[in-house]
């Protein structure tokens, strides 16, 4: 009955003030209700009652928040735990924005129940489950992170943005309560977390183990293959070389919108002889803008069929605006190109850690024009210098073995005890 009525007010009334004023102030009251409802009394409760179990010294947690598989974050620190270790892993995954209220108090009751005897638990994202008790004495929580470096603003860092939620509301709903440790791509960027995590008062959690994600580029078969595999799937590829578009999205997480400024019909008349476009959006948009009519033979949209770690392996060339990427793509010093035609929109919207124009080691274009001119003479004016004072000052701590600091970190005094082959 509820749901027809909506339907009549919004058929009829929608845009009016009065519409306005009374379904804002209704659905924040209703969402308002039900997150205290969830976060502050039901899941600290059953938390509560579950952690009066004996603590299972072997048990590990792997929290998904988002995907509905097991992530790149994840794959190495499960693969090593599965191969070396004597434990029993358990994964949760909530895929936050892409389920119903019901489903997702479902899932987030059976991770806090998880939760309250597991001796370890990996988190690679924000979560508000994992974060709204206080954690038992004895579980180690790593926040493992899903991004390196330091760019957009998150967490408290950008509580005075339109992004987000505000500084009480994060206080009150937490994020990033309970984490024991917390991986960083360098030293130059704890600070940054610390801040975005509510964690300044409490040095040491933060730390610059590196990401373990980018140990994957420091696998020559594995880099050497990724070109490989790009190839089967594009197959226009082979003999040119590949321009990578991977920006981020635009607007909310739950309603993200890929940017489409882009002039691929204009790329393809001036670059088709020598290179090809790969297109990525990020994870969480939906509508993915289609290749335009004709173009097919020089570029095609990879998002969900290839992962990012391949892309970025096999791209000549990078374009992207405000992605965490440009970090692990610096790894190969090689030319990217920063496409910000809304960048005073998006500063509004988000913010930087650091200064936009200062930070990226690469030209900052409006125009697909100014893109195609840079690229065709990246010989001339790419300087490679730059970039790689950029990677040493951001990706410092990335050299092929984080997942091996992380988990020594992590297993501390256990590690040599839970070792199959000590």
């Amino acid at each position: 009955m509820e749901g027809k009525f909506v339907d009549f007010i919004k058929k009829n009334f929608k845009g009016t003030l009065p519409y306005n004023i009374a379904f804002k102030t209704y659905y924040g009251l209703k969402g308002g209700f039900y997150r205290y409802l969830r976060f502050r009394l039901l899941l600290p409760a059953v938390y509560d009652h579950y952690s009066k179990r004996p603590l299972k010294t072997n048990k590990v947690l792997f929290i998904e928040v988002r995907e509905g598989s097991l992530s790149n974050d994840f794959q190495l620190l499960y693969d090593r735990l599965k191969r070396d270790y004597k434990v029993n892993i358990h994964i949760h995954y909530l895929e936050d924005y892409k389920t119903g209220k019901i489903t997702q108090l479902f899932r987030n009751c059976n991770l806090v129940k998880d939760m309250a005897d597991a001796k370890y638990i990996f988190i690679s994202d924000a979560c508000r489950p994992a974060n709204c008790m206080t954690l038992r004495k004895g579980t180690i929580m790593f926040q493992v992170w899903h991004a390196c470096g330091a760019f957009k603003r998150f967490g408290l860092s950008s509580a005075d943005k339109l992004f987000g939620d505000n500084k009480q509301t994060q206080e009150k709903y937490p994020f990033h309560k309970n984490y024991t440790y917390a991986a960083v791509s360098s030293p130059e960027v704890v600070w940054a977390y610390e801040e975005a995590f509510g964690l300044k008062d409490k040095p040491g959690i933060v730390r610059p183990t590196g990401i373990s994600r980018t140990d994957v580029f420091f696998d020559k078969d594995y880099v050497s293959s990724a070109r490989s595999r790009v190839e089967d799937f594009f197959p226009q590829a082979r003999g040119r070389k590949i321009i990578l578009y991977a920006p981020t999205f635009r607007g909310r997480v739950a309603e993200a919108a890929a940017p489409d400024r882009l002039d691929i019909r204009e790329m393809k008349l001036a670059l088709s002889d020598k290179y090809v476009l790969l297109t990525k959006q990020h994870p969480f948009v939906q509508n993915i803008p289609p290749v335009p009519e004709g173009c097919e033979d020089f570029a095609k949209d990879c998002t969900g069929k290839l992962n990012i770690e391949d892309c970025l392996c096999a791209a000549d060339v990078c374009i992207t605006d405000y992605s965490s990427i440009i970090y692990e793509y610096s790894l190969f010093e090689r030319p990217m190109i920063f496409f910000a035609y809304d960048l005073d929109d998006y500063n509004d919207w988000r913010g930087f850690f650091y200064p936009y124009e200062e930070m990226t080691p690469g030209p900052i274009y409006t125009t697909t024009g100014d893109i195609i001119d840079y690229i065709k003479s990246t010989d001339e004016h790419f300087d490679k210098s730059q970039v790689h004072a950029f990677k040493e000052k951001f990706m410092g701590s990335c050299d092929g073995h984080a997942t091996d600091r992380i988990l020594k970190l992590a297993l501390g005094k256990n590690e040599k005890r839970l070792r199959k082959n000590r």
